[in-house]
């Protein structure tokens, strides 16, 4: 029984698991989206986002600690400077899986994994630059302010007349 095994083995002894997840994990780093399957997509998001946590502070300590894990500088140097300043203000979440459908050779279940804040399509920051805030155009709209004032008026007019 696997009670309280978390673990996703891939059909891999730890050594290879290790070994793959890191270059997943090298690559996603690098160039921000990959498609791979399903299940490892999967146990890439767990192995990636804690890193990415790692890379908001940029300390030789935490460099070590995820060098440790990704065996490649240039993956290194690319997450705590282009990765960690996109995801700053990010509580969690850095990645997205979109399921692909199967695979033809051996109908596998394919996803892309992607870093959230480097998707352009449904990124914030590309539609802010690109639609200003649009202004109203409505005719009437100071015709509805003087009947709005006219209103408040009324009442008190009535009052006034009730009152003498």
């Amino acid at each position: 029984m696997r009670h309280g095994d978390k673990v996703k083995n891939l059909s891999r002894p730890k050594a290879h698991r290790d070994a793959l997840l890191s270059n997943l994990a090298c690559q996603l780093i690098e160039h921000k989206r990959i498609v791979t399957t399903v299940a490892k997509a999967k146990a890439l998001r767990v192995y990636v986002e804690p890193l990415i946590t790692k890379g908001k502070t940029n300390t030789t300590h935490q460099r070590r600690v995820v060098f440790s894990y990704l065996q490649d500088k240039t993956a290194v140097t690319e997450l705590f400077s282009n990765v960690a300043e996109k995801v700053a203000g990010r509580p969690g979440g850095y990645t997205r899986i979109i399921k692909l459908g199967t695979r033809p050779g051996d109908n596998a279940e394919t996803a892309m994994i992607e870093l959230v804040d480097f998707n352009e399509i449904y990124g914030k920051g590309k539609t802010e630059e690109k639609a200003p805030a649009k202004k109203t155009r409505r005719a009437g709209g100071k015709k509805k302010a003087e009947t709005g004032s006219e209103k408040t008026e009324a009442p008190a007019a009535a009052e006034e007349k009730a009152a003498e």
